[in-house]
């Protein structure tokens, strides 16, 4: 074998074992060997996984038709049921005596609650896998472990965008619109924010040996995100205290958004516009929401790469 020899031929020259003689001047010649290459590695087999773990997340979540209707529950309790009690409370209170509907307000805040429940909770597949085996299976792939990640993400946030959509459809018995341009914005926003906390979930279940302790961790960080994120309480006129904790909350500048569309669509006064609607402020300062999206945008980025690298030291 010549010093030019290339490793795939190398390696072929091996795997055909010692040539055979030639069998005369004119006998038969020894084919050259194949080339041979290493699976994984390329973009296109990265592309591949990640297409693969999210079609994975869509059939197991289209097959599983009691998850589907029991992650409606919790939204449908809080807008029709909750919402309607409380309505018949703050309406009282409404300046001018009415002009708005309370649950009218609570819709970006159920919305919101719909894609935080089960954009989080879709990363509990992770610890099953675990258990089962079949995380030891995907780890062995010849793909990056990142596309593993990044694949699981999308199916995680497109499970809750769909989720989410159900409660937008419903949306139209408590007087919020069905116009385009206010569904394809709550869309975006439903999307970005499903992103980020799937993201969440994932770098916390990387490092979960167990579903029981997986799901203490998920209400220690889930109820604090829904509380304090403004989807039950206008985020105005609150203790200081209460005040900065909703200013770190990132559910918050999801939220908010989402408010502000609504409320762009829907009639109401002024003034119950003007206590409904109120913006998130820093200081004062009404923060825009393409800095609101941006946040959420750069902490879904950075919680991304906090996911790839938990899942990469998987056991």
């Amino acid at each position: 074998m010549s010093d030019a020899a290339t490793p795939a031929e190398v390696v072929g020259a091996a795997a055909a074992g010692p040539a055979a003689p030639a069998v005369g001047a004119a006998g038969p010649h020894r084919a050259a060997p194949a080339a041979v290459r290493v699976a994984g590695g390329r973009w296109q087999d990265d592309v591949r996984a990640v297409h693969v773990v999210w079609r994975r997340e869509l059939i197991r979540f289209s097959r599983n038709r009691l998850r589907i209707i029991t992650a409606l529950v919790q939204p449908v309790l809080f807008l029709f049921v909750l919402g309607t009690g409380l309505s018949s409370l703050v309406g009282r209170g409404l300046p001018g005596g009415g002009g708005g509907d309370f649950r009218t307000f609570m819709v970006p805040g159920v919305v919101a609650m719909t894609v935080l429940f089960t954009a989080i909770f879709s990363s509990v597949s992770i610890v099953w896998d675990r258990e089962f085996g079949f995380l030891r299976e995907m780890l062995v792939a010849p793909v990056r472990r990142g596309a593993l990640v990044v694949g699981k993400c999308a199916g995680g946030a497109t499970v809750a965008t769909v989720q989410a959509l159900i409660m937008v459809a419903l949306a139209g018995a408590v007087d919020v619109p069905y116009s385009p341009v206010l569904i394809f914005t709550l869309i975006g926003e439903m999307l970005l924010a499903a992103v980020t906390i799937t993201a969440l979930g994932t770098a916390l279940a990387s490092r979960m040996a167990q579903v029981e302790s997986f799901q203490v961790v998920m209400q220690f960080v889930v109820l604090p995100l829904f509380f304090l994120s403004g989807a039950l309480f206008p985020l105005r006129a609150l203790p200081a205290w209460l005040a900065a904790l909703t200013k770190i909350d990132p559910l918050a500048y999801i939220v908010d958004p989402m408010r502000r569309a609504v409320f762009a669509h829907v009639h109401t006064t002024p003034a119950v516009a003007h206590l409904f609607g109120a913006t998130m402020t820093w200081d004062g300062w009404p923060v825009p929401v393409g800095l609101e999206l941006g946040m959420t945008a750069a902490f879904g980025a950075v919680l991304l790469v906090i996911a790839i690298l938990a899942f990469g030291r998987t056991d």
